[in-house]
């Protein structure tokens, strides 16, 4: 075979390989517009059916039978409630349990299976969830029933093991010479975890933190389980009084028959989405301001 076949074959190859780069980029492309297409549809329809209902009065104002005087506060604070509880719960716990099993916890089988548990829960189905917080919760302990308490606990069992994955990450992600000159210059193996490598993976801790709160606010099926989808005219006063919570506000609104309760679906989605914006845009902001490039 001549030289000038052999170039020739390269170059075939090479405009192949340059080809189909070119519709990898344009299939990713398309992915992202169509995602975003879905997205933006969802806005324009959200927008046009329920802005109109956002005033002071809806936000000011707790569940009713007539939509005209029905809001959305009640429904809010239930939701800071429960978020409040679960973030107690699962940051800490979850920080923790990643700690000992990236740092301390020994190589055997016991925590190969813990390993795997984690790894399973993070994908159980959020209503199996909400069937272990009614009978543990609920029908053994006798804690209120549709009250922030139960249901920031049956989200926190949820949420757990995200944190618990994506602590594990950012801890995994700190370089060894971190922990290897801490521990050179005298400090023990506790001091170089909670003074150089839980700082240093902070910002990932968070990061993945408020992505697992972000996932636990917009659940309705746990919450189901547990009672929060009773009629509360009243906001909540504490973590024991009854509650419900913003996707299940949403959730009540839309199997109403009246035709006043279409705009208050939508306006509460509004507030919902623009909820849930905020805090994955407060993910991204910590990750940037934060971030370390070794």
């Amino acid at each position: 075979m001549t030289d000038a076949h052999v170039l020739a074959r390269m170059e075939q190859r090479l405009a192949q390989r340059h080809a189909a780069e070119r519709r990898f980029h344009l299939l990713g492309l398309g992915a992202v517009v169509l995602s975003l297409s879905f997205l933006v549809l969802l806005l324009v329809i959200m927008l046009k059916n329920g802005l109109g209902g956002l005033d002071w009065q809806f936000l000011t104002a707790s569940d009713s039978t007539d939509p005209a005087s029905a809001g959305i506060w009640g429904a809010f604070k239930g939701s800071l409630w429960t978020m409040l509880v679960t973030l107690a719960l699962s940051f800490p716990l979850g920080v923790l349990a990643a700690v000992y099993l990236e740092e301390f916890a020994p190589r055997n089988r016991w925590v190969d299976i813990v390993e795997v548990s984690i790894n399973n829960l993070a994908a159980v189905p959020s209503i199996i969830f909400g069937l272990l917080g009614l009978a543990v919760f609920i029908n053994t302990l006798h804690m209120p029933r549709s009250s922030p308490l139960v249901g920031g606990l049956t989200l926190a069992l949820m949420t757990m093991p995200v944190i618990v994955i994506a602590s594990r990450n950012a801890i995994k992600a700190v370089p060894p010479s971190i922990r290897d000159a801490a521990l050179a210059i005298g400090a023990s193996p506790v001091q170089t975890v909670f003074h150089h490598v839980v700082p240093l993976a902070l910002p990932g801790i968070m990061t993945g933190t408020i992505i697992g709160m972000a996932r636990a606010l917009g659940e309705t099926a746990p919450l189901l389980m547990i009672g929060m989808r009773a009629f509360i005219a009243t906001p909540p006063d504490g973590v024991t009084a009854p509650a419900s919570v913003l996707p299940m506000q949403i959730f009540l609104w839309s199997d109403e028959i009246d035709a006043g309760f279409v705009q208050n679906t939508s306006a509460a989605i509004i507030v919902l989405l623009v909820f849930l914006l905020a805090m994955n845009g407060l993910a991204i902001y910590l990750r940037n301001k934060f971030e370390v490039n070794w």
